[in-house]
């Protein structure tokens, strides 16, 4: 299966009037992750744009500690991804908790950057871009057309760069429930 780079959505479409944003319901944990990933998947280049964007003006005013930044969460990234498929007790850690392995990612990238370069760059030009997005995606409330373009990559029929990303941290629907029955127990 390619991968196809999906369209940049209408600034109309990405952040129309405050009548399609919502608060999520913090209450049922897997409606507002369905709704993040779908808008996560529906506008990907959005937020790719957006996050280029604060990349920019970061890289601007601190150029080598930005390149060192990145290289540092790739690399971070791609050994947590490696070691998840080589190691099977990591591998069920992220089945088992993919939220809590998203965050050992960020965790591990933070201490090394604050070991070798500049904690800001870190927290305004990796961090900022990530919260930007996760918070439209948490309360832009999905349409037709995005829920539609949701179930074609989900069965396969179409496979995006985020897509690939979601997959490689386990950020799938089965997994986010499991966490909701787990918070759910928990409570009673």
């Amino acid at each position: 299966m390619d991968v196809q780079v999906a369209p940049l959505r209408p600034w109309e479409d990405f952040f129309p009037g405050l009548d399609r944003f919502a608060r999520p319901d913090f209450k049922d944990i897997s409606k507002w992750n369905n709704r993040v990933v779908s808008n996560l998947l529906y506008y990907q280049t959005n937020y790719l744009m957006v996050a280029a964007a604060v990349v920019s003006i970061v890289g601007f005013l601190s150029p080598i500690n930005m390149i060192l930044g990145g290289t540092v969460v790739v690399l971070v990234f791609m050994g947590f991804v490696w070691a998840s498929h080589n190691k099977e007790v990591l591998h069920k850690f992220k089945k088992q908790y993919p939220m809590a392995f998203v965050v050992s990612i960020m965790l591990s990238s933070y201490f090394l950057i604050s070991y070798v370069g500049d904690v800001m760059v870190f927290i305004f030009g990796i961090t900022l871009p990530l919260l930007l997005t996760f918070v439209h995606a948490s309360l832009r409330l999905r349409n037709i057309k995005n829920k539609l373009e949701n179930k074609m990559e989900g069965i396969g029929l179409k496979k995006t760069p985020m897509g690939i990303i979601l997959d490689a941290l386990e950020q799938q629907e089965e997994s986010i429930n499991k966490l909701a029955d787990l918070l759910t127990k928990a409570k009673e």
